[in-house]
């Protein structure tokens, strides 16, 4: 098959594992900068351009669309779409899953586990809101804030109104979440590919960091996940209707809750902590899935 990988580095760990495994299993994989795309819009005829050249028809694409270039991103892979590639995540379901607003509306309208979360916009609510999520200490997000950045613990409720009136007083939109103490800073990421979680690692934050961000030098380890994790992955990910995902889990005392679902998850921690070939069982899943026009799945693979 004629494969792209719409990333905007071609040299980031995720970008050239995911090239060399499909050209392992024969495929043409091309790495296309999705910035460098423009559209052709028409009724008759659609087209990708790249470069001042029309781009070949690919039988399938791997979007690796980051936070920043959501708008855009989307748009392209939604181009690809309209030429009949199949594309791994549906242009609908990024945008879906990087509202972290509505992600959370969607799984909690299908009864995934969440931690309780507020969000409002007036400061006249503050007291309420904190009130709501079960007093301090909580944590504060910035709705568009990825990696980590943008996350605040308050430690009592006078420190998280402070944050959150600092937050409103920029016109920020911010979550306010409770704050799980049992998982003691640590996470679980699990991988899932075609509805099955295919890896899973415990990510550990630093000593006296409440965040368990690799990027913010956390550790990561294997780790056996319950039957309840396994399902609360499979279900969130089958709820944003993302195909290939990372779904962020926390440890609480009711269970497993759902804190992110990430629909351009990194594969260098987790493949280095599982030992497992994710690249490879993600053109397993192009392979069985793909067919000439059919832009989407129904949970096959």
């Amino acid at each position: 098959m004629k494969i792209a990988i719409l990333s905007r580095n071609k040299n980031l760990y995720s970008t050239r594992r995911l090239k060399e495994a499909g050209e392992a299993r024969g495929h043409e994989v091309d790495v296309i900068d999705t910035l460098h795309c423009y559209m052709d819009i028409t009724s008759a005829k659609p087209m990708v351009r790249f470069k001042g050249e029309s781009l070949p028809h690919y039988d399938a694409v791997i979007p690796r669309i980051g936070a920043s270039v959501t708008f855009y991103g989307t748009a392209v892979v939604r181009q690809f779409e309209m030429t009949g590639s199949f594309s791994v995540n549906e242009s609908v379901a990024i945008s879906r899953s990087r509202d972290k607003l509505r992600s959370l509306q969607l799984l909690s309208r299908k009864g995934i586990g969440l931690p309780r979360t507020g969000f409002a916009h007036s400061p006249d609510n503050i007291k309420d809101l904190i009130k709501n999520v079960g007093g301090a200490p909580l944590v504060i997000k910035l709705l568009e804030g990825t990696q980590g950045v943008g996350v605040v613990l308050a430690e009592t409720s006078k420190a998280a109104e402070s944050v959150i009136e600092a937050f409103m007083g920029i016109n920020t939109n911010i979550l306010v979440q409770e704050f799980i103490k049992e998982a003691g800073g640590a996470d679980i990421r699990c991988l899932v590919v075609g509805q099955k979680v295919v890896a899973a690692m415990k990510r550990q934050g630093q000593e006296g960091e409440f965040r368990s961000n690799l990027h913010r030098g956390g550790s990561a380890q294997i780790v056996k996940i319950s039957a309840a994790e396994r399902a609360t992955a499979v279900a969130a990910a089958k709820a944003m209707g993302l195909n290939v995902c990372g779904v962020d889990l926390l440890r609480s005392n009711r269970g497993p809750v759902v804190m992110e679902v990430n629909s351009s998850p990194g594969l260098e921690g987790i493949e280095n902590a599982t030992g497992k070939d994710i690249a490879s069982m993600i053109f397993q899943f192009i392979e069985t899935n793909q067919k000439p026009h059919n832009t989407r799945t129904k949970g096959k693979g």
